[in-house]
């Protein structure tokens, strides 16, 4: 009995030792920053749609921001209007991304007449930090940027757009108080909450359940990141559930990165004026690709209705 016992306590002890280690090694995958082997960092090919647009966007002049949040230094470029306006739109770019993946994205907005503000998220780029934030963390440094803007021109009408976790950021910063100067939203294939996307992400790369590890990886997260991964402040539909503002989800009925359906629960969360545009067979993050005179056309449309003239 007694060998039975020590035998159960043993392979009990060796299964949580494995447990907490692999959840040191998945918390090291999804917030550590650093390359990650599951995204794509290609460059854009020529026979891209939106190739030309990258590249027009380059020939653009631009300066490099800083401000400091959080203890961080933070970068961002700036592209001002080729006429005279208040109108700037803040782009946020998704998960181990940069400002550089979210040129064609600029050049959209640059063309619809706005100034352009797009910074490197904390943990990317060349902005400090060291762990990823999944929009929660990142919605504080979004309303600084905003705040660096209104410093300058309190009569600025800024919105908002966000791809990916840069959606979830747009999202997720509903849930503050957003100075009255941000006046829309657009977000791209953002995901219903951390929690959600990451036990997806855990089942179809893994295969793993969410109990034990991702309740452990939370745990790790709340530690050394200041938040947990199924806290209101980290769900996308919580958030919308107080905001007011006009927004345009997008989303590929192909996405298999962040699953189609989780815009659906966002759209029915919001409480402000919405509309959804759902691109046939775009893929994560690749609806712009997919539908490029679409993308433009949806877009300038949303931002005529909500106070600015479709000039496309």
């Amino acid at each position: 009995m007694k060998k039975l016992l020590k035998l159960s306590l043993s392979t009990l002890s060796t299964l949580c030792l494995a447990s907490v280690s692999a959840s040191f090694y998945f918390f090291h995958v999804a917030q550590v920053r650093g390359k990650k082997a599951f995204i794509d960092e290609a460059e854009t090919p020529k026979s891209s749609p939106l190739y030309q647009d990258e590249q027009d966007f380059l020939k653009l002049d631009k300066k490099t921001l800083t401000i400091e949040n959080d203890g961080l230094t933070l970068k961002a470029w700036y592209v001002p209007a080729e006429t005279k306006t208040n109108k700037t739109a803040i782009i946020v770019h998704g998960f181990n991304g940069c400002k550089e993946e979210m040129m064609a994205y600029g050049m959209l907005f640059h063309r619809l007449g706005y100034h352009v503000l797009m910074p490197d998220n904390r943990a990317h780029g060349i902005s400090d930090g060291s762990l990823i934030g999944y929009g929660v963390t990142d919605k504080r440094d979004l309303i600084a940027w905003t705040n660096m803007l209104i410093s300058t021109n309190a009569e600025s009408e800024i919105i908002y757009f966000g791809l990916s976790m840069g959606a979830a950021t747009v999202m997720l910063s509903t849930r503050e108080h957003l100075p009255k100067n941000v006046k829309s939203i657009i977000e791209d294939c953002g995901y219903t909450s951390v929690w959600d996307e990451l036990s997806y992400q855990a089942k179809q790369m893994y295969g793993l359940p969410k109990f034990p590890l991702l309740y452990e990886v939370s745990a790790i997260s709340k530690l050394r990141a200041g938040f947990s991964y199924d806290e209101n402040g980290a769900s996308a539909v919580k958030s919308l559930e107080n905001n007011k503002l006009p927004v345009l989800f997008i989303h590929g009925t192909a996405d298999d990165f962040v699953p189609t359906e989780m815009v659906n629960q966002n759209f029915a969360a919001t409480k402000g004026p919405r509309e959804l545009w759902l691109v046939k067979g775009a893929k994560h993050a690749k609806s712009l690709e997919t539908d490029r005179n679409g993308y433009y056309a949806k877009v300038a449309d949303f931002l005529a209705k909500y106070g600015y003239p479709n000039r496309l």
